[in-house]
């Protein structure tokens, strides 16, 4: 399909979309009632994992679409992730889990980058997968990748490269011939090692810190922590009209702060304590010397309350209050009744303080995912609203919970080393720096660093690139890589043989006799400068012969080579390939002083690591 068609998706967004994949017989009515249901089903399956999830921009949220085009009805939506990628991979390991325990439906997922599942599993694609052959070709289905594929010798299924398959054309073929569609074992392994650690990794990912915040900023967060997130985010995102606003703080004056506890995603966290950002002080925040034990909590503390200041100065206090209408919402009676059925509650008797806690959970994360309502209020409009219902504040419980705070979690994760750094990029490579690092001795030694050179020059390439490379074999190629158009590959080699070899006859001469005539004048312009000393070249002289005859001074830079040195050619050295090579190579190295560049970039995807330049003169 033409690029110029295909939909463009917002940065930064994922879209999801899940399909009923056995739709015969049923109305388009009975479709979307049915969606409808499986709506407040799937969100009550996986309520236990989002309702304690800290978003870093939008929610996960499903909602019915009609049928359009080609496109049947399903049930989908899309989510802003920004700068935290892991949203975006919680919610594949959620359409994982939803296709698992909903065998009736396949999601597909895309990005701006598009089939990014494709990405992640990239060194494992079929020869003939590549982004102009994937639309409508990727779902995960029972839990598992599957592609739609291409009819090859060993199988008669799928749908031609050339063919973009309609929706309902891959579904159909997915219900009928689901083995054959399920992606190699390879590909399958990729995505499952970027989703290991779920769902223990959603705690894993949070950051608890002490914060000392006015006294409004603790008592919305004891009631709605997730918003956090667009607090951070407002003040991460600030501009100077925003700033404006903090002049003179109107919501949360800071004349009362408390010490409280609160949590953060480590993107979070990371986003709020990585910014140099120092108060006006008609604000009336003061901090106390960066000595002080405690001066990190009044640093975050500060740029926390700025977030929420933001927040509520860009929208009006709303007039209604969604909380009294929560439990006449006929989608809410649905959704307990699935949460009960899933066991949500654990048992607990209700009006018990468990039994109530978790009720309230509930009610934050429906009105914020399910309730269709929710779009309604800013986040901004959502802080003036609780401030606005919350009962009056009292200072003293508030410094009594200040007495029992926790212990805060240790920042030295935001502290990377090199060998840290290293050991990530190699995990990140599916294990391919491994190639180099097997051995330590074989990593570091320049035998390595040419051979791997000469082995990616010689390496068969095409106009998508280097066919042999980061590590690639034959072996990790799939069965039908080669067979795809193997005949009428060899069609047109054979018609292009025939027709070039009476032009290669009738040019190859003249061709030939230029380029020595253009390579000899080349020669004999460089034999006017110095730039042959700066080669490194292979000693090949007689070893009893003189400094005079091996090494003879360089010409004049202003004289030309006489007929006698010209003729002399074939007495100098050769050039030493290897020498100069790595030469050249550690040159940019200790150019790159460390950084990312175009040497350590070749070398680090030839798998080849090179130890951090110890010279220090």
């Amino acid at each position: 399909m033409d690029v110029l068609q295909r939909k463009v998706i917002q940065e930064d967004v994922v879209q999801y979309r899940l399909f009923l994949v056995q739709t015969d017989g049923l109305s388009p009515q009975q479709i979307e009632q049915r969606l409808t249901h499986l709506v407040d089903d799937i969100l009550a399956n996986v309520a236990p994992l989002l309702i304690d999830y800290i978003w870093q921009h939008q929610p996960f949220g499903l909602k019915y679409h009609p049928k359009k085009g080609d496109v049947p009805a399903h049930i989908g939506g899309s989510t802003q992730f920004g700068d935290s990628i892991e949203d975006e991979w919680f919610i594949v390991y959620l359409l994982q889990q939803i296709t698992e325990a909903f065998p009736e439906l396949a999601a597909c997922a895309e990005d701006n980058d598009g089939e990014f599942l494709l990405i992640e599993a990239a060194d494992y694609l079929p020869k003939w997968l590549n982004p102009d052959t994937s639309e409508n070709r990727v779902f995960i289905y029972h839990g598992k990748l599957h592609i739609i594929p291409s009819p090859s010798k060993a199988s008669s299924v799928g749908f031609s490269k050339d063919i973009v398959p309609s929706v309902a054309q891959a579904l159909a073929l997915l219900l009928t011939h689901a083995e054959a569609c399920e992606a190699s074992g390879k590909m399958n392994a990729a995505v499952r090692k970027r989703l290991h650690g779920y769902p223990e990794k959603i705690k894993a990912g949070l950051h608890r810190a002490h914060c000392f915040v006015p006294a409004g900023v603790a008592a919305v967060l004891s009631r709605r922590p997730k918003l956090v997130a667009q607090a951070v985010s407002a003040f991460y995102l600030r501009d100077p009209i925003d700033l404006q606003a903090c002049r003179v703080f109107k919501t949360f004056p800071p004349d009362k702060r408390v010490l409280t506890m609160v949590t953060f995603t480590r993107c979070l966290y990371a986003q709020l304590q990585q910014q140099q950002f120092t108060p006006e002080r008609r604000s009336g925040f003061t901090l106390p010397p960066r000595s002080h034990p405690q001066y990190k909590a009044h640093e975050l503390g500060m740029k926390l309350a700025h977030g929420f200041e933001i927040l509520c100065s860009r929208c009006r206090l709303p007039s209604s209050d969604p909380d009294a209408a929560i439990s006449c919402n006929p989608q809410w009676k649905r959704f307990m009744e699935s949460l009960i059925r899933n066991g949500y509650f654990q048992g607990e008797l209700e009006g018990s303080a468990r039994h109530r806690k978790l009720k309230k959970s509930a009610e934050n994360f429906f009105k914020t995912s399910v309730a269709s309502k929710s779009s309604d209020l800013s986040p901004g409009e959502e802080v003036l609203q609780l401030l606005q219902t919350e009962s009056p504040l009292d200072m003293e419980e508030l410094e009594k919970l200040e007495s029992q705070l926790p212990q805060e979690d240790s920042d030295s994760w935001l502290d990377i080393t090199a060998q840290d750094l290293e050991q990530l990029l190699t995990e990140r490579s599916g294990g391919r720096a491994d190639i180099g690092s097997q051995k330590p001795e074989a990593g570091y030694s320049l035998v390595a660093v040419t051979q791997g050179m000469k082995n990616f020059l010689n390496a068969m390439s095409s106009h998508e690139g280097c066919f042999i490379f980061l590590g690639n074999t034959v072996d990790e190629l799939d069965s039908d890589d080669f067979d795809e158009d193997e005949d009428e590959e060899d069609d047109e080699v054979e018609e292009d043989e025939e027709g070039a070899h009476g032009q290669v006859e009738s040019n190859g001469t003249d061709s030939l006799g230029s380029i020595k005539e253009i390579m000899e004048q080349m020669d004999q312009e460089l034999l006017s400068t110095n730039i042959g000393q700066s080669f490194g070249q292979t000693n090949k002289a007689d070893p009893h012969s003189g400094p005079s005859s091996s090494n003879p001074p360089p010409a004049a830079a202003d004289s030309f080579p006489t007929d006698e040195e010209i003729d002399d050619l074939d007495s100098i050295q050769p050039l030493d390939l290897d020498v100069n090579l790595v030469a050249n190579l550690l040159e940019s190295l200790s150019c790159e002083a460390g950084l990312a560049g175009p040497a350590s970039n070749l070398l680090q995807s030839l798998g080849i690591h090179l130890p951090p330049n110890s010279d220090t003169t």
